[in-house]
């Protein structure tokens, strides 16, 4: 058994408002450079549809992840020989039409323009070319389900439902999709890149890009499946996010954690059975992924985990962070949190919290749980999206909410509490209190459990820095 730490984060998706508060800060801090100008390293979808890139979860287009070959793990893609047959032409990399051209406005022809009839008025020019040009897709094209009725047949998670049904006005539903680099246990961009430059941080599991060596085959960003590795047109080298380590080196939230109104972050480490990675990520059938992922996590207050992660090197600060660790109870713990789409096969790190939604009709107390079947999102979505298209943990995830709901609402209002439906979800008043306090009103210090860097009071950082970070911040 090796244990290693990983940073993870869980979303809620119940609390997500759409506001989009958490891209601004990433945007203006990490991706404010020349050739950077069409990346978001965190952006907020409107689910259905097929978000940003165009389509990025249709496998079957842009060919990320990993598949099954000979009962082996296999990048889809194709190996070594495949990408040396393409090292000048990748067919399955994006287009930057998939993303968006980016654009910008020339704001000062309003009051340098001469005097004229008309009110003088400014169009869209590409911050690549320089040239005037027609905006037909942006970063967030699809907000509050627009255009849907045209995009939204195209949305793979729609697999085993008739989308027509569900796009119609009186059926149609919407949730919000927070979306960042999933940092993942077996990432397939640092397996698909043939300079090594991506690597795994050893200390917290942060998927990085080492800046000095990466020549700019662009093969990260095919072979991730989620999208979330971005080529920078003007330096030849590519980006990602970077989980804000900086900030998580000395204890502190990433940027769309922090400032997010809702609340719906979660950050903590998780200790995990490096070992067992493969064999969690070469299930033979798609669905057995999630249940083997959280056979990978380790209970942080087992003591013989403990004893092996002391021996093995891990400090004390960071094992007492994974025994409070937020992520740990919503992930494994109370089983709330679901991984996004695991038949990627690379073990991703950033969990969602399906949301509850409104169901078609009145219903009573009694028939809460029944209900979720007639919800306006419809569970085999949720299943498609989250799980592999197994729908058991999405729906035991929805009851655990409902009966919380449920039974939180009866304290409030002075009815009597039933706790029969604690008990068909599985739960007791004491676990329902403490899930409560952690997902209605808990405090940053309860939401962010994060330990500090060990060697951060050892050693200066500020020499280091730039060091495996973007080109041109070398202190140097």
């Amino acid at each position: 058994m090796k244990i290693k730490a990983q940073m993870a984060m869980v979303l809620n998706l119940d609390k997500c408002i759409g506001c989009h508060t958490c891209s601004i800060p990433c945007k203006n801090v990490w991706t404010n450079r020349s050739g950077t100008e069409y990346m978001w390293f965190n952006n907020v979808e409107t689910k259905p549809g097929i978000g940003y890139p165009r389509q990025w979860e249709n496998q079957d287009m842009h060919r990320g992840g990993w598949i099954l070959k000979n009962g082996k793990l296999a990048l889809k893609a194709g190996g070594r020989a495949v990408k040396a047959a393409r090292i000048f032409h990748n067919p399955d990399l994006p287009a930057i039409d998939d993303y968006y051209e980016p654009w910008t406005y020339d704001y000062g022809h309003l009051i340098s323009s001469p005097t004229q009839k008309h009110q003088p008025a400014i169009r869209p020019r590409s911050q690549i070319t320089g040239d005037a040009m027609r905006i037909q897709w942006g970063p967030n094209w699809e907000d509050d389900l627009a255009g849907v009725n045209k995009t939204g047949r195209q949305d793979v998670n729609f697999r085993n439902i008739e989308h027509a049904v569900y796009l119609t006005f009186k059926r149609v539903f919407l949730f919000y999709l927070p979306r960042l680099c999933e940092h993942c246990l077996n990432p397939a961009c640092v397996a698909s890149c043939p300079s090594g430059a991506l690597y795994k941080r050893e200390e917290d599991g942060i998927v990085l890009v080492d800046q000095e060596r990466c020549r700019g085959w662009r093969y990260c960003v095919s072979g991730c499946p989620y999208k979330k590795v971005y080529f920078n047109w003007k330096n030849g080298r590519s980006e990602k996010c970077l989980f804000c380590y900086p900030r998580t080196e000395a204890g502190l939230p990433t940027l769309c954690a922090r400032t997010c109104v809702g609340r719906i972050r979660y950050v903590g480490v998780i200790l995990y059975d490096a070992d067992r990675i493969q064999w969690a990520a070469a299930q033979p059938q798609t669905q057995d992924i999630y249940a083997a992922h959280l056979d990978v996590m380790l209970d942080p207050c087992d003591p013989e985990v403990t004893a092996a992660a002391r021996f093995q090197g891990l400090s004390p600060n960071v094992l007492a962070a994974a025994a409070r660790s937020p992520a740990y109870k919503l992930i494994k713990q109370w089983q709330l949190a679901l991984p996004l789409h695991p038949e990627f096969r690379t073990l991703p790190m950033v969990w969602y919290i399906p949301p509850l939604s409104p169901v078609s009709g009145a219903v009573g107390d009694a028939d809460a749980f029944s209900a979720i079947d007639r919800m306006r999102i419809p569970v085999t979505y949720l299943a498609n999206l989250l799980t592999a298209g197994d729908e058991l943990p999405v729906r035991r995830a929805l009851q655990k909410l409902a009966a919380m709901r449920n039974y939180m609402r009866t304290q409030r209002v002075g009815d009597s509490a039933e706790t029969q439906p604690l008990s068909d979800a599985g739960l007791t008043a004491g676990t329902i209190q403490e899930m409560y306090e952690l997902l209605a009103i808990a405090r940053r210090k309860d939401r962010f459990v994060i330990p500090t860097s060990s060697g951060a009071e050892d050693a200066p950082l500020y020499p280091e820095q730039g060091r495996c970070g973007f080109a041109g911040c070398s202190p140097d």
